[in-house]
């Protein structure tokens, strides 16, 4: 007998940086503090009050959300994404992260010494 596997469906949002779409679940959600300010925050949890925006969590995104002022049109004007930055530093693990050099822990093309 075969089963049928039900998946959720899961919603789309688009991400402010790089427009393209993504599962709910893929993107962090952000939303302005508040009270006319221009700080904008994570909702880790995804249930801040207020107009939310969304952004795959990566620094590319970010950078070219910035770039673009999407904050600002996604936010009513909030543009300082210093919570964001931290938020994501946190997150990713450092693209600088260097590989010792060294021998290769498997020998190459067969050649067994």
């Amino acid at each position: 007998m075969t089963e049928l596997l039900h998946t959720r469906h899961q919603p789309v949002r688009t991400c402010i940086g790089c427009r393209k779409q993504g599962k709910r679940s893929e993107l962090i959600r952000l939303v302005a503090e508040g009270g006319g300010s221009p700080i904008v925050l994570v909702d880790e949890r995804r249930r801040m009050a207020g107009r939310g925006a969304w952004l795959h969590p990566s620094t590319t995104c970010l950078t070219l959300a910035s770039k673009r002022r999407a904050f600002a049109r996604a936010l009513a004007g909030a543009s300082e994404v210093t919570a964001v930055e931290r938020y994501l530093a946190a997150v990713i693990p450092p693209a600088d992260t260097h590989v010792k050099a060294g021998k290769p822990s498997k020998p190459e093309s067969g050649s067994e010494n």
